[in-house]
């Protein structure tokens, strides 16, 4: 079996570990720690994002130097013994400490993505996004669901447990590639002299504040998108609401088999204005107050998201050496979740102060000015060959 589809495997596993306390951490606090204050939990969040922030660009400099499967031994190994001991710690400050400790290890996993991609033919690297992407959807959804279910019938510390698990079976993983002669050696021909290296310049430069921008406009409409379905439907039903929300994960596979079944494009940059267009239009049905408008919105976003996720990061992978992949992957993966995080606090403020379906016309707003800036800053570039 190709290794490629043992990193998959690897990558589902991890996502899944990853989410599975993510929609349960007001349930968490509350019930370990007696935590109730919903301000707290976000900076939580946000200390989480941030040191993955942090974390990731560290390790990519460091698998300039050691293969990754040998950092994902040991990292993910530290990652599973602290999250195992976070399921019995009752104090607050430790937790905080202790659990931003596995988040650093756990986060190496990143690794795995641009590792699949220096192992691939650049001619596959779409489409192997595609399935990465489809993965992520997945794995988050199988998250809550499992974290759900943990909680249901145990009680949520043990989520930690589950969480512990995931990061064994990756460290298991890794060393049984290792031992299979599996792994590659790291690249050290062209390995950043300083960490001056991290600093992102040029197009990839470009292509961060574009990806930050396209990605806080997607995480805005995210947080209080139930309150506002339930508030246009009158519905109370949480299953039908966690399908609503659930329509772009469901659109994305639908998306990885058209891509699978169509010629394959060789240009990864090709599609990406017409697929922002097609966003635009489905944020804007998705701000008419009316089920149908939210549900035909959902869909055309869905879709259009998917495109434009899968082809800015092949395009990334284009324009970047084999060799510094981990090292620029984690250059714009760290400005995407920078505008993760401004998304978090901006989507509180405007649900606020401000009808629910007010963060849809700010994503609008968002996409607008990631169409406008891909045309002007990053497409000049390459019009030469291709329209798009």
């Amino acid at each position: 079996m190709p290794v490629r589809i043992f990193l998959i495997v690897m990558t589902l596993v991890a996502v899944v570990s990853d989410y599975m306390l993510h929609p349960f951490y007001p349930i968490f606090f509350a019930a370990r720690f007696g935590v109730t204050d919903p301000r707290i939990t976000g900076i939580y969040f946000s200390a989480v994002c941030a040191t993955v922030m942090i974390a990731f660009p560290i390790w990519a400099m460091v698998s300039r130097r050691m293969a990754e499967l040998h950092i994902l031994v040991y990292t993910q190994l530290l990652a599973g013994i602290l999250a195992a001991a976070c399921a019995f710690i009752t104090s607050y400050p430790l937790f905080w400490l202790v659990s931003l400790a596995v988040i650093i290890f756990k986060g190496s996993y990143l690794l795995v993505y641009p590792y699949i991609l220096r192992i691939t033919p650049t001619e596959k690297h779409v489409g192997v996004i595609s399935i990465l992407s489809v993965i992520i959807h997945l794995g988050s959804v199988l998250g809550a669901i499992f974290g759900g279910m943990v909680i249901d019938w145990l009680q949520p510390q043990y989520i930690y447990l589950g969480m512990a698990a995931g990061d064994f079976f990756q460290a298991g993983l890794s060393g049984y590639l290792l031992h299979k002669g599996k792994a590659t050696a790291p690249h050290t021909a062209s390995a950043p002299h300083s960490w001056y290296d991290l600093l992102p310049g040029g197009t990839v430069l470009k292509l961060s504040i574009i990806t930050l921008l396209f990605y806080y406009a997607d995480f805005l409409i995210r947080p209080f998108f139930v309150r506002y379905w339930e508030s246009v439907a009158a519905s109370e039903s949480r299953i039908l609401s966690g399908a609503i929300y659930a329509i772009p994960a469901a659109v994305a596979v639908a998306a990885l088999y058209a891509n699978k079944t169509r010629k394959p494009c060789q240009s990864p940059w090709h599609g990406i204005v017409p697929a922002l267009l097609l966003a635009l239009c489905g944020l804007l049905l998705q701000a008419y107050p009316a089920a149908w408008s939210i549900i035909a919105g959902r869909c055309l976003y869905g879709w259009a998201f998917f495109q434009c996720a899968v082809r800015f990061d092949a395009l990334l992978f284009h324009i970047s050496d084999p060799a510094s992949y981990a090292v620029e992957y984690s250059k714009i993966h760290f400005f995407q979740n920078l505008g993760v995080l401004a998304a978090s606090f901006s989507a509180g403020v405007l649900a606020e102060y401000l009808p629910l379906n007010m963060p849809f016309a700010v994503a609008f707003a968002g996409y607008a000015g990631v169409a406008l800036l891909y045309y002007m800053l990053a497409r000049p570039r390459i019009q030469t060959l291709r329209p798009y």
